[in-house]
């Protein structure tokens, strides 16, 4: 396979989009006065650099700024510079003489706005306990804003020390990535505090946040002072990100073998933040839902994504800001290495959470993207940085940590993370290509990774692995042979170009349910190869894989009658790759549904969510008769399992549990159209509302969500106070969402206004995707984005906007709606995220098939399944 990597690798760096090498800097002192009144800063910023060759321009970035003035300094005394701007951002610094190689000092000051797009230096806005609207000045430079708040070389391999002073305004707190080291009151009023020198790190990881905010005590762990920094009145809320920052700080310093790389670490939630998180070396920024939580009114859903994200951040610490990527082409690694220590350091924090089972749904999420021929290899080449915002997908994080994961089952946890140890501490506070990585782990396992790491990582899509029946000797569960062999899994065959590649290394572990003692068998697929076989052969034994299984029928029967005997990834995989195949056409609805009914025993709420995610899409995919027969088998199916365990937890009963409570809960009340449990969610939320029980905190999305599929003019009125008065981050966002389910078409239409104009622009979108993907106004609320596209496009951050869209996938009851969709996406292409809307359009496509299939065989299979259930 060609490495797309090597072809031009060399040139790319003195392509048209890069800057030259012949300035290269090694420190940066940047001083900065924002008003927050104004909405505007001023700064000044000192760059030592070294010259690398006689040059009489500088090239640096700037974008959005006024430069002032310009001067440029060597052992010879100051040299007058001219300033012009160039295409792509570029701020040059014409000199009259070459500078001569060796040591200058860059001296420029400028001027700048606070902008409202989450991007650059900009301002983020909150409602104070006095009514009154507060202002933050905040920053987010992944992946090329810095330049948008000072000049500098903003790509990164330019690494280089930073020093950080702020001119706070009076009352006003202020952070940076350093630790504050002086602080000295101005004559105007206010302080100028000077912040501790970072390591040599990359542009896109300096931070600075002035407002007013109020910070935590400290908490020491093993040395660094740790904070959770916040609006001020909600220190309440901060205790579980502590106690998961402090874990997270020992697991990865013993995990890496390496200390913290900074000198403290700040956690500081921007009520206006259009990612979940930032890795800002030592000043992490968080959205507030994924930072502040109260924990005797969060579900364990909401407290595991806390630890997720919080755990996810600091893993960066190490991979990604101590170790960085040369050029955008690889922040998939950083993402998705980030994204594989989060799951190991939260399945260490709560092992009771099972973490990599729950992960086996998001994995399922980026193979159903994978499955597209839009899909793209995981690393592809990158010219100008822009082009790397597409890389923010599930197939970096999700798919990215699933192959990285496989490597890791496959090598063993400890050949695995020597590998790791050796790449980190032989690049430390260096640059890296991807190959590093993988030759790294070669070396420390002795495999050969990065040939089967490319079969993963260069090309996309992922492959079905069929077990063919070989023959041998012997019979059933006990012996003959089989024979494995891939090709590649689509949801339909290519009508046009493909991205989904071929003939992987694919890492297999096999094992025998008839041999519970024997070691798991590990071997690399590339070919045909024979295994022992048998029904009670078991392929991605342990689930690890990315890839799909198919099996024999006798042998799916087999396995399907031995439920208890597989782990529950194992036993979710089976579920998944069965639907998988339905929505592929390659088996019937009847045989999914004949699995699901295996399940009466079952208590695993990710395993029930590979049926309950299949029951709420035929929900949206059949026609109002069949729905109701849906509905009856939903109540049927899942009706007896509810009943067992009640809507009131058991004392000592699993965390999970209650997880798989909520779901049955939903599922019923929305697919199920169960009237009683309907009526008992709407009872339980009106008198919590009314000062009665509260509303158990794992229940409770559920609870609203059905309050309001049943509510009316009143209760949507009563949504809207608790979202806009909210007790926390996670109730606020609880009760926006629950707007979205109002089933009356004017209430429908109130919530899109809201999108529009009063919701916080990082949320928006995802209220727009929900009302989408209404089975009732789903339609009508694409007719709106039609009508509003323009100040929708406007409104919302570009990197978020394509997440609105998303939502399309589940409007394929109409095939002329879908293709009038396709239509006006196609003719207002956005500039960002564009691969993400031709994939969400091409899965429309692959559903209204199947919608079209599902006409003639869901409802007769779904009455087989009730007579079935009914004969029990």
């Amino acid at each position: 396979m060609t490495d797309p990597r090597a072809a031009g690798a060399e040139a790319d760096a003195s392509a048209a989009h890069r800057l030259p090498y012949t300035v290269v800097p090694r420190r940066y002192d940047l001083r900065l006065a924002p008003d927050l009144d104004a909405a505007t800063f001023t700064g000044q910023v000192r760059i030592e650099a070294d010259v690398a060759e006689p040059t009489t321009d500088i090239v640096l970035h700037a974008a959005e700024l006024t430069i002032e003035s310009a001067a440029v300094t060597t052992g010879d005394g100051p040299h007058p510079a001219g300033v012009s701007a160039g295409e792509a951002d570029r701020l040059v610094l014409h000199l009259p003489e070459p500078l001569p190689p060796g040591r200058c000092t860059i001296d420029l000051s400028f001027a700048g706005i606070l902008n409202d797009q989450l991007h650059g230096f900009y301002r983020s806005t909150f409602t104070g306990g006095d009514g009154r609207q507060r202002t933050i000045a905040t920053t987010q430079f992944e992946a090329t804003d810095a330049r948008r708040a000072f000049p500098c070389f903003d790509e990164p391999d330019r690494k280089a020390v930073f020093s950080v002073t702020l001119d706070v305004p009076p009352a006003m707190a202020a952070f940076s990535n350093g630790p504050e080291v002086s602080s000295e009151p101005l004559p105007t009023g206010g302080r100028r505090v000077r912040f501790g020198d970072t390591i040599a790190m990359s542009t896109y990881l300096v931070a600075f946040v002035v407002g007013p905010l109020a910070a935590t005590e400290p908490v020491d762990v093993d040395g660094t002072p740790v904070r959770v920094v916040h609006v001020a009145g909600k220190e309440q809320l901060t205790a579980f990100a502590l106690d998961c920052a402090a874990h997270a700080l020992r697991f990865f310093s013993d995990w890496f073998a390496i200390p913290y790389p900074a000198d403290k670490l700040d956690l500081v939630a921007i009520p206006d933040f259009a990612f979940g998180a930032m890795e800002n070396l030592g000043c992490v920024t968080f959205r507030e839902t994924a930072l502040l939580v109260d924990t005797e009114r969060a579900s364990r859903v909401e407290l595991e994504r806390i630890a997720d994200v919080v755990s996810h951040e600091i893993a960066h610490m190490w991979f990604g800001d101590l170790v960085t990527m040369k050029w955008w082409n690889g922040i998939w690694l950083n993402e998705a290495f980030a994204t594989l220590m989060e799951l190991l350091c939260v399945d260490h924090f709560r092992p009771e959470w099972q973490r990599w089972v729950s992960f086996g749904m998001e994995r399922d999420v980026a193979m159903a993207t994978d499955a597209l021929h839009t899909t793209r290899p995981v690393e592809y080449p990158v010219g100008p940085p822009e082009e790397a915002q597409g890389m923010f997908d599930v197939l970096t994080y999700q798919k990215g940590a699933s192959v990285l994961r496989m490597l890791e089952r496959y090598l063993g946890a400890e050949r695995f993370r020597d590998g790791i140890r050796r790449y980190l501490g032989t690049h430390r506070l260096a640059n890296t290509e991807t190959s590093d990585l993988w030759d790294a782990i070669e070396a420390a396992s002795g495999e050969p990774v990065r040939a089967i790491m490319d079969s993963w990582i260069l090309q996309g899509g992922f492959p079905l692995v069929s077990v063919d029946p070989g023959g041998g000797s012997g019979g059933g569960s006990g012996g003959g042979s089989a024979i494995l062999r891939q090709e590649p899994f689509v949801f339909a065959a290519a009508t046009g170009p493909t991205a989904i590649g071929s003939d992987w290394q694919v890492p297999v572990i096999t094992r025998r349910l008839d041999q519970p003692d024997v070691e798991p068998q590990r071997l690399l697929l590339a070919t045909g190869v024979a295994v022992a076989g048998g029904p009670g052969l078991v392929v991605n034994a342990g689930g690890s894989g990315y890839y799909r299984v198919r099996y024999p029928s006798d042998h799916l029967q087999h396995l399907a009658g031995s439920l208890d005997q597989l782990d529950a990834l194992e036993r979710f995989n089976l579920l998944g790759d069965t639907w998988a195949a339905v929505v592929a056409g390659r088996c019937d609805v009847a045989d999914m549904l004949v699995l699901a009914e295996a399940l009466a025993g079952e208590r695993d709420p990710d395993v029930w969510g590979q049926v309950t995610g299949p029951l709420s899409f035929l929900d949206h995919a059949l026609d109002d008769a069949a729905a109701k027969t849906l509905a009856a088998y939903t109540r049927a199916l899942v009706g007896p399992v509810f009943a067992q365990l009640g809507w009131t937890a058991r004392p000592a009963e699993p965390e999970r549990t209650a997880t798989l409570r909520a779901q049955l809960v939903g599922t019923l009340g929305h697919a199920g159209r169960d009237a009683g449990i309907r009526a008992e969610a709407a009872r339980r939320h009106a008198a919590a509302l009314a000062g009665g029980d509260p509303l158990d905190p794992d229940l409770a999305s559920a609870i609203v969500g059905l309050a309001a599929a049943t509510g009316a003019a009143p209760e949507y009125d009563a949504y809207l106070a608790r979202y806009r008065a909210p007790g926390t981050p996670q109730e606020e966002m609880r009760y926006l969402l629950g707007l979205t389910a109002f089933a009356d078409p004017q209430l429908a239409e109130r919530t899109f206004t809201l999108a529009r104009t009063e919701v916080r622009s990082q949320n928006a979108p995802f209220v727009v995707q929900l009302l989408l993907t209404h089975r009732d106004n789903g339609p009508a609320t694409w007719h709106r984005v039609v009508e509003h596209w323009d100040a929708l496009v406007e409104r919302t951050p570009a990197n978020i906007l394509p997440r609105m869209l998303d939502g399309v996938k589940l409007l394929c009851r109409d095939a002329q709606l879908a293709s009038d969709i396709r239509s006006f996406v196609g003719a207002h292409p956005l500039a960002s995220g564009q691969r993400t809307i031709d994939q969400a359009l091409e899965r429309l496509g692959v559903n209204v098939a199947f919608a079209e299939r599902l006409q003639t065989t869901a409802g007769p299979a779904l009455q087989a399944g009730i007579d079935r259930l009914a004969a029990r």
